[in-house]
């Protein structure tokens, strides 16, 4: 069987936590950010987990992190 390519976007999109958790960071930071408060903006600074029910589309991007 041939090895599989992880695919690097998302490799450096997500991370995988001690317990097999998928954390993320979140999106809507990047433009637009004069309309959004500060109290938004402060909370989109902080990563959160992944679904589990993505787990599955995100373990076939990443074959080697788990």
């Amino acid at each position: 069987m041939p090895k599989l390519k992880t695919h690097r976007g998302a490799a450096k999109r997500f991370k995988v936590t001690g317990s097999g958790k998928i954390k993320r960071y979140r999106a809507y930071k990047s433009h637009l950010l004069t309309g959004k408060s500060a109290k938004r903006m402060r909370n989109l600074r902080q990563s959160s987990l992944v679904p589990e029910v993505q787990y599955d589309n995100i373990k076939k991007l990443l074959p080697y992190m788990f």
